[in-house]
């Protein structure tokens, strides 16, 4: 029996499951939102084509009109200044966006602080209390943000010192940088803390990870149906020639009776 075999037969007796992360892309998604002068991204529209009718009376399809980081999407390495040489999203190799899942679960910290940040010395704890990041790894910042991806305002969370969300903070992302991962993956509108434009340098998760060769996956949902380890995570990015970026289907494949602890 080979190894597809095994998970097909997981998958078909309910010893594996698999989780939806991505979040439903709609007209109503959140979308980062920077300040003047620089510019933004727009949101999701369907224009019809045809709709069973005289432009097309069997078929319905649309065109689609959106940014390449809208919803659950990839950062891919151009996509920031120090990454801008490597790899758009059509040429990360796709054994790369396959690894397994390992969950820090900062709900509670979060719920008290919305500007919560992410340091080496909880990167530290964690890999004390269940050993090295493994190669090729998605590591994933679980904080609850993902209840609020219905509604804008909450999801953005703006006042007039800018946006509070959790993230990571600038020795942090360094550390990420500098660890086996392939990627680092969060419920919020993006890699970065609210806060991070004022960071030095500004928004330090871009900067390093993607500088490192490594990659985003932002807008996750249901972040606590994976257990700390145990999972496997699959970001489908579409391959947007020298794109930055995509929307992508993410999803994980757990196995059964794992959960969050």
């Amino acid at each position: 029996m080979t190894a597809i075999d095994t998970l097909l037969g997981a998958l078909g007796s309910g010893e594996a499951r698999i989780v939806d992360l991505t979040a439903p892309l709609s007209p109503t998604t959140p979308v980062l939102q920077l300040p003047a002068p620089f510019a933004n991204t727009i949101p999701l529209s369907l224009e019809k084509v045809s709709d069973f009718d005289e432009d097309g009376p069997f078929w319905s399809w649309n065109n689609i009109h959106t940014g390449e980081h809208t919803g659950t999407h990839v950062d891919a390495p151009s996509h920031w200044a120090t990454g801008r040489n490597g790899n758009s999203v059509d040429t990360i190799p796709p054994s790369r966006l396959i690894g397994p899942a390992v969950v820090l679960d900062y709900t509670t910290e979060v719920a008290g602080n919305p500007d919560f940040l992410l340091e080496p010395e909880h990167l530290e704890a964690f890999v004390a209390a269940n050993g090295p990041l493994p190669d090729g790894a998605w590591l994933v910042l679980r904080t609850g943000w993902s209840r609020y991806n219905r509604d804008a305002v909450a999801f953005l969370n703006t006042d007039e010192n800018g946006p509070h969300t959790p993230g990571v903070s600038v020795a942090g992302a360094k550390w990420l940088a500098g660890s086996p991962i392939t990627g680092f993956a969060v419920e919020t509108v993006g890699i970065d803390a609210g806060q991070a434009g004022g960071f030095e340098p500004p928004f330090p998760a871009h900067h390093q990870l993607l500088g490192a060769d490594k990659y985003g996956l932002t807008q996750l949902q249901n972040v606590d149906q994976l257990p700390v380890t145990g999972a496997l995570i699959i970001a489908a990015p579409l391959p947007i020639v020298g794109g930055t970026g995509s929307p992508a289907r993410a999803f994980a494949i757990v196995p059964d009776g794992d959960g969050p602890s």
